[in-house]
This record gives structure tokens, sequence and C-alpha cells, in this order.
């Protein structure tokens, strides 16, 4: 990581700080991933897929600007 001179610790605590935070959200997605969303497979119904299509857009906007793709392509 390549500092400015204007940088200094309190952006490198800030920074560590949203990283713990975003990791804790990554891990509570991928558990409830894991549990289907908590749902049940004979009771999903069509507000269950929208809301899943809701979460799957608003993920979708996060990766494409992290790996500069979709419309944050370069």
């Amino acid at each position: 990581m390549t500092r400015r001179a204007t940088d200094g610790p309190q952006a490198l605590d800030a920074f560590l700080v949203a990283e713990v935070e975003i990791d804790a959200m990554l891990a509570r997605l991928a558990a409830l991933s894991a549990d289907h969303f908590g749902t049940s497979s004979d009771e999903i119904n069509w507000g269950d897929v929208g809301t899943l299509n809701h979460c799957r857009a608003r993920q979708r906007e996060i990766t494409d600007s992290a790996f500069s793709e979709g419309e944050h392509a370069r």
C-alpha cells in the first residue's frame, strides 16, 4: 500500500475498521446463503424471489465497482 504524505495512521485505522466490518457482513451473508436465506423450498414464493433479486442487484453494484466491471468498467 502506497501512502501519500498527507495520509496518516488515522486513515489506516479507519480503513481497517471498514475492512473488518465488510468481512463481518460477508460472513453473515455467506452463513445466510448456506441456510438458503432462511427459506424452505416448499415455502418459497415470488416475494422471496424479488427480495433475493434485490439483494443480488445491490451485491452486483458492489462487485462491479470493486472489480471495475459492468457500468464501472474502465
